[in-house]
């Protein structure tokens, strides 16, 4: 049974900075491409970045490219995300998910994912 389990979200004042995980479980982790995702009150599922399983390369949203890194530990089996220079429209629950793809188009769609996780919350004060 394949589990992606987030951690690491909570209430932090704009400009501050979080670190996500996600966990995983119950797949061979080096060999799937990561992603996450975010969904803000009242709107659709948006891609925030990924990392590629075949060659490591990392894909970020043009919004938050020079702010959040992406990262895998694939000896721990561990996803992360760096998020710096929080903005209060950074409010978002925050999915970590898994994927056979690894070219680059593909990526930012979610359909492309096969395992998710089940989300934590990331809320910027102003």
């Amino acid at each position: 049974q394949v589990q992606l389990v987030e951690s690491g979200g909570g209430l932090v004042q704009a400009g501050g900075s979080l670190r996500l995980s996600c966990a995983a479980s119950g797949l061979t982790f080096s060999t799937y491409s990561m992603g996450w995702f975010r969904q803000a009150p009242g709107k659709e599922r948006e891609f925030v970045a990924a990392i590629s399983w075949i060659d490591g390369r990392t894909h970020y949203a043009d919004s938050v490219k020079g702010l959040f890194t992406i990262s895998r530990d694939n000896a721990k089996n561990v996803l992360y995300l760096q998020i710096d220079s929080l903005k209060p429209e950074d409010t978002a629950v925050y999915y970590c998910a898994a994927s056979k793809a690894y070219y680059r188009d593909h990526l930012p769609n979610p359909t492309n994912y096969n395992y998710w996780g089940q989300g934590t919350q990331v809320t910027v004060s102003s």
